[in-house]
């Protein structure tokens, strides 16, 4: 994926509004979710077994997403999924995999985690791709995507033949880099001074 083709992605971008959550906040949500050495290294072993998959794991999310017409509700203009939406989305999320696994988790990466948060929250829905959609996307969808994002990548990892141990490491390393980024996007939600 060339990032500068992708509509909207904006990581690293200095215009980027700095993210309310400090990096000692990050750091203790990492420990909160017993983030080890073992995470880092099991990160780049992800990203090898993962970006050449990205398009098929979006094929899968997409197709959960599009048979459930209370989760494409949220891609829709006057009712009908808008196919413009969806697909300048997917493009981002592909984008969001590929960093996941291989951005440092830093202030840039913390600062792009609070603009995808303000884009699914009705702060900022629909500004970047303007279109006339629903205004926010409801927490409870946020939270509950967890699991679905974190149960389909086994089969991705497996694919590739690791050891047991290494897909058992992988795979709760993608569930706590989702749940971490899924904790980050929820920001916007929380009322003030409660996150």
């Amino acid at each position: 994926m060339e990032t500068k083709e992708i509509k909207g992605y904006a990581y690293g971008d200095p215009t980027l509004e700095r993210s309310p959550i400090s990096m000692e906040d990050l750091k203790l949500l990492k420990k909160t979710l017993l983030w080890s050495e073992e995470d880092d290294h099991n990160l780049k072993l992800l990203a090898d077994t993962l970006i050449d998959q990205i398009d098929d794991i979006l094929d899968l999310w997409y197709g959960y997403v599009g048979s459930n017409d209370h989760l494409v509700y949220y891609f829709t203009t006057n009712g009908q999924p808008n196919t413009d939406y969806l697909s300048a989305v997917r493009e981002r999320f592909g984008m969001w995999i590929k960093d996941l696994l291989t951005r440092p988790y830093d202030q840039t990466w913390l600062d792009y985690q609070y603009e995808i948060a303000k884009r699914h929250h009705s702060i900022k829905k629909n500004k970047t791709d303007d279109v006339q959609s629903v205004p926010i996307v409801n927490f409870r969808y946020m939270v509950a995507f967890i699991y679905p994002l974190t149960v389909t990548i086994k089969q991705f990892i497996q694919k590739k033949n690791p050891s047991e141990k290494d897909l058992n490491g992988m795979y709760d390393t993608w569930f706590k880099a989702v749940t971490l980024t899924e904790i980050l996007w929820c920001y916007t939600y929380v009322n003030k001074n409660e996150f």
